[in-house]
């Protein structure tokens, strides 16, 4: 019988071989992970370009909704996939899983760029559409918790919010590689070729990407802390039911739902998302001019995923993303009435004798950029720490299964329907600002259930569990 000091020693030492390969195994998660994101993203940064290819109306808001609409179908699936793929990475490996999630998203995304509009194939356009839109959901479903698991395993338990933060960088390098491509494209053609078919080439681009993502992947081998429970066949044989088939185990769901995961949500698709939107629809920030303010915080912003997740490994998980819901929650009509206050001056026409003009209009976007990073290091606060937590919530024979349902449900339901809600309740009030009373309500939510029921996960020590 082993003795507590050579599990001790056993431990150590696949800690420590987990802990060298950790960098190349960040890199090779995180790439495909970013593509998937990429390929998710695009359909959603270019609504308002391409809306009436498929839906074309008279009423251009109804034919945003209706694109809005399809592009929440894509998040209403995704805790499916979660159920799915998530089954697969506890009875058969995190690699395999994500291996499979990745194929078809990037077969889904390609098919999207070939796929005839409207006014070719009538009402079989927006059907295909919507297709395509489910397989997507389906494989991001699977995606994220088979990257943020097989990092997390890899991860020595003192770091591991560092670490896992690497992967909460890449949905938004995901959506800033999709800002960047489709402003390249448009740049080297008229809006009218772009608005034809133009707008294809993004979509086709992910061929090439999930290439290289692919063949990067394939190299990598099993996470060696599932590999060890897979070789004692101490795995699950039914991960659902043993994630969810008990009210204690539902208990542990809708707390980590209710109490992380909406709130973080909310406050991603507000910050990243719905700050594009209003730019472009509500504002009338032309679509290049707003790209460019969202992606230029995107990339300011970007480091402080790491920064919050690092902290999160001294001063706890919790703590930082019950904050970033509640600041982000007091304080947004303030920011997007000092947006609205700024987009007059940034999109106004320089005149003959307008270098004070053009002055103006520089500092009102550089208003805007710094509005929308505001934002954005909201999202750090509550999406940096947020993998780490759910790895640590949940034990790795079911951490694949239970870490991805609530996730999913978090940002699929709750923040992938922000953009149809919001849209939809502006135009419905005529209030410019209502849209933004779902968020809070979902963040403050988040902080009242977060705060009083959920525990700190920072001290769960996950490598213990392959030793007993």
């Amino acid at each position: 019988m082993s003795t507590a000091a050579e599990l001790q020693q056993s431990h150590a030492a696949a800690e420590a071989e987990a802990h060298g390969k950790i960098w190349g195994v960040i890199a090779a998660s995180s790439t495909g992970t970013i593509i998937e994101w990429y390929d998710f993203y695009i359909f959603g940064s270019l609504a308002a370009t391409i809306s009436q290819v498929f839906y074309p109306e008279t009423n251009a808001t109804i034919s945003l909704l209706k694109w809005l609409a399809t592009f929440a179908v894509g998040f209403a699936v995704r805790p499916f996939g979660a159920l799915v793929f998530g089954r697969v990475g506890d009875m058969v490996g995190r690699k395999y899983a994500f291996m499979l999630t990745l194929l078809i998203m990037g077969g889904s995304t390609a098919a999207i760029g070939l796929l005839p509009g409207y006014a070719r194939i009538g009402i079989f356009a927006p059907i295909l559409l919507v297709t395509l839109r489910l397989l997507q959901g389906l494989a991001l479903g699977g995606e994220y918790g088979g990257a943020a698991v097989y990092v997390a395993e890899h991860s020595p338990d003192a770091k591991r919010g560092y670490y896992t933060s690497f992967i909460q960088t890449t949905a938004t390098l995901g959506l800033f590689m999709s800002l960047l491509v489709i402003l390249a494209v448009k740049g080297a053609m008229t809006a009218d070729a772009f608005a034809r078919w133009g707008w294809r080439i993004p979509f086709l681009v992910s061929t090439i990407l999930v290439i290289v993502s692919y063949y990067i992947r394939v190299r990598m081998r099993e996470s060696p802390l599932f590999q060890r429970l897979k070789d004692a066949g101490k795995t699950s044989t039914a991960p659902i039911t043993d994630s969810f088939g008990s009210a204690e185990r539902m208990k542990i769901f809708f707390l980590v739902l209710l109490g992380a995961t909406a709130g973080q949500a909310v406050v991603w698709y507000t910050g990243q998302f719905y700050a594009l939107l209003f730019l472009q629809t509500v504002l009338h920030v032309p679509v290049a001019q707003s790209s460019k303010i969202v992606a230029i915080a995107l990339l300011l912003a970007t480091p402080f995923f790491l920064v919050f997740g690092a902290l999160s490994d001294r001063i706890g998980r919790k703590r930082i993303i019950m904050a970033g819901c509640l600041i982000a929650a007091l304080t947004y009509i303030p920011i997007y009435q000092a947006m609205s206050s700024a987009a007059g001056p940034a999109t106004a026409v320089t005149d003959a004798a307008g270098k004070a003009t053009q002055v103006a209009q520089h500092a009102a976007t550089g208003t805007l950029i710094f509005l929308v990073w505001i934002q954005v290091i909201y999202v750090t606060m509550v999406y940096g720490p947020i993998a780490a937590f759910l790895v640590e919530s949940f034990p790795a024979r079911i951490r694949y299964t239970s870490m991805s349902l609530p996730y999913h449900f978090g940002n699929g339901w709750f923040g992938g329907f922000l953009p149809l809600i919001a849209t939809w309740v502006t135009a419905s009030t005529g209030n410019r600002y209502a849209g933004l009373y779902y968020p809070i309500a979902v963040s403050l939510l988040t902080v009242v259930i977060g705060t009083f029921f959920l525990k700190e996960t920072r001290h769960v020590r996950i490598w213990h569990e392959a030793h007993h």
